[in-house]
């Protein structure tokens, strides 16, 4: 999203993108609907299988290839045995005008962009990391999204599992010093009193044998509710050092089998892991050199101090 104030000063954002690039392998009905409905056409596919009829075919596509007994080329173009392999690439994607989902919003053509109530920062951590927390405040925000942090996929890096930090997500895109991009970050606060919340969110935390404890895909959209529900002020929240979470009767949960001590798990924050990656934060960002803001720092030392206290 580009962001921007408006003259009232509330910020908008638009998309400047025409459609959508993603990862194929475990792309179905069931793990995400829209998006399988609308790479049936008009899509363009890299080093994904391929049936003798010229479909393209990968993983959990559930339909196709295993089910026809129709031979079917593996990425390189060889034929594939399960056995042997995968035959769509763990990083392969497709791409496809935005035009074709069918839940597409006439809104996104807005050349005034639309109203944001929240940024929502994501990371991918088997542990740590809560389901969902905000910030306390914009500064604090900003210190989330400067150290953000997810665990490697392939799509990422050709590994599993490595921490990789990525500031807003813009590591990849950032085409200036870090630190003056948080400090643009932070100067909107001079500019407008009308900010959105900032919001962190996890949905890949597992428990001790590996299983993951929410459920993810279109149930997210629970914890997209209580986002809605906290900008527009309806409910409450725990206070904690690294920000609010929800009470665990927050968000809806009628009609999930999740158990309370997974969900418990889920909005757990500890202490002592949390001060070590505060900590490792504060070095990650120093590494920036002089130019860091001094709001960020400020930060870190507020949560390193906090944590400390809570910790012992």
């Amino acid at each position: 999203a580009w962001l921007h104030l408006d003259d009232s000063g509330e910020m908008r954002a638009i998309n400047p993108e025409a459609g959508y690039f993603g990862v194929v392998p475990g792309t179905n009905e069931i793990t995400n609907k829209n998006a399988f409905d609308m790479i049936h056409k008009d899509t363009i596919y890299t080093n994904v299988g391929l049936t003798e009829d010229n479909e393209p075919w990968w993983e959990n596509k559930n339909t196709g290839i295993p089910t026809t007994g129709i031979p079917i080329k593996d990425w390189q173009g060889n034929i594939y045995k399960a056995e042997n392999g995968v035959a769509a690439h763990p990083n392969s994607r497709f791409t496809v005008s935005a035009k074709n989902n069918p839940s597409y919003s006439s809104l996104a053509e807005a050349p005034e962009g639309v109203p944001i109530s929240a940024i929502v920062f994501g990371g991918r951590r088997k542990k740590l990391a809560p389901l969902v927390y905000e910030a306390k405040n914009w500064k604090h925000g900003v210190f989330i999204g400067a150290g953000m942090a997810s665990e490697t996929t392939a799509a990422a890096t050709g590994k599993k599992g490595i921490l990789r930090r990525d500031p807003m997500a813009m590591l990849p895109f950032c085409g200036y010093n870090f630190a003056d991009y948080w400090s643009h970050w932070l100067s909107f606060e001079r500019k407008t009193e009308k900010l959105p919340k900032i919001f962190h969110v996890n949905w890949f935390r597992q428990n001790d044998k590996g299983m993951f404890l929410w459920p993810g895909f279109n149930e997210n959209l629970r914890v997209l509710r209580w986002i809605i529900d906290r900008c527009e002020e309806k409910i409450d929240a725990q206070e904690t050092p690294i920000g609010f979470l929800p009470h665990r009767d927050d968000i809806d949960m009628n009609g999930l089998d999740i158990p309370n001590k997974n969900i418990d798990e889920l909005l757990s924050v500890d202490e002592k892991e949390w001060l070590n990656e505060i900590q490792s934060i504060g070095e990650y960002i120093q590494n920036f050199g002089q130019r860091v803001p001094k709001g960020l720092l400020d930060q870190f030392k507020k949560l390193e101090i906090e944590l400390s206290k809570s910790s012992t």
